[in-house]
């Protein structure tokens, strides 16, 4: 299956697909470009959200079975149509077995690491190479123009996108490389490789905001367990340093305007009820933010939270780093090649370098 012009988005989990880019999953789906997500695990550990549902905490094969469908039906909200476990794709010769949540523990305040035991078939300890391989074998099917992931800190940390991300790079070289060999398939290299990131100041400033939402204050009246973030605090691995700071290597390079379906993402996350909560978006400000499309710093024009009970911002832009993309072994430079790659992609009208 070709997919020119194609997306192609990996993840550790249900629900990272929207909560990371739903944005750009939407966008480029009403645009009438093919998406493919890729999930490498069916997310058995996580917590689980309300009294509903709590039976299905620890019960790992149930709550699996319960995620795949509530990510089939965030996948429908967002109108994508292509979805797979990273598992399922044959490596001939490849160990046999489901990829599983690997679970994480708080190693710090918002900064997750590895538990002690891991569990059977943990995506942490599968073979990178075979997890790589298995992904390159999507993206030669596949063949995306972009393709996107998380940055190397995973978002916040989590061992599994940490692992995403590792597995991602890896299979994009394998995919690249004419020396590996993948069955029939031929080498692909996308145009554009994206890591999902967010402004260090945009964050700390939507943090600040998001006491003077009027919903924000109807859910902390509502319900005494929610918190807010504190906008002086630590920041997770995806905030990167603001246009024009040089402490860090990351930046800001593309920004996904998503008030125009915002309303899709609001319902891909209401979607996923063993993880996210209380979600709310403000129709006043989501209008205002809709009339500065050119702005490239984000509004905060809603809320959600995950089983933490920290209400988080949702913004009116998601940004995005851009990773290089040469020559199998050319490193981290940048190329002509690389360069005329990026300016040829036909990015969504939503969807805009920043300079």
């Amino acid at each position: 299956m070709s997919a020119r012009g194609g997306l192609l988005v990996v993840h550790a989990h249900p629900d990272d697909e929207t909560l990371a880019t739903g944005g750009l999953l939407a966008t480029w789906a009403a645009a009438g470009r093919p998406v493919t997500v890729v999930t490498c695990t069916r997310g058995e550990l996580g917590e689980v959200i309300g009294a509903e549902l709590a039976h299905l905490e620890g019960d790992g094969p149930a709550l699996a079975a319960h995620r795949e469908g509530e990510l089939a039906a965030a996948l429908a909200a967002l109108r994508v149509p292509d979805q797979l476990f990273l598992d399922t794709v044959a490596e001939p010769g490849g160990p046999d077995g489901r990829y599983t949540d690997s679970g994480m523990a708080w190693a710090a305040p918002g900064l997750a690491g590895r538990l002690e035991a891991l569990p059977d078939g943990a995506f942490v300890a599968v073979p990178l190479e075979d997890a790589a391989r298995r992904l390159a074998r999507v993206l030669r099917a596949r063949r995306p123009e972009v393709v996107a992931t998380y940055e190397p800190g995973g978002g916040y940390g989590h061992p599994d996108h940490v692992r995403a991300h590792e597995v991602t790079m890896r299979a994009l070289e394998l995919a690249a490389d004419p020396a590996t060999v993948l069955g029939d398939t031929t080498p692909h290299r996308p145009a554009a490789v994206l890591w999902a990131v967010v402004a260090a100041g945009a964050l700390r400033g939507a943090y600040a905001e998001l006491p003077s939402l009027p919903a924000v204050a109807a859910l902390l009246d509502a319900d005494p367990a929610l918190t807010l973030p504190d906008p002086a605090g630590p920041l997770p691995s995806l905030a990167v340093p603001d246009a024009g700071d040089r402490a860090g290597d990351l930046t800001v390079d593309l920004a996904v305007d998503v008030t125009g379906v915002l309303d899709r993402v609001a319902a891909a996350l209401a979607a996923h009820g063993t993880q996210v909560r209380s979600i709310a978006v403000d129709p006043d400000r989501l209008a205002r933010a809709a009339r500065l499309p050119a702005d490239p710093r984000p509004v905060v024009v809603g809320c959600y939270a995950l089983s933490n009970d920290m209400l988080a911002p949702l913004l009116s832009r998601e940004s995005y780093h851009r990773v290089p993309v040469g020559p199998v072994g050319a490193g981290s430079t940048l190329g002509d090649a690389a360069d005329v790659a990026w300016h040829d992609v036909a990015w969504p009208a939503a969807v805009r370098p920043v300079a």
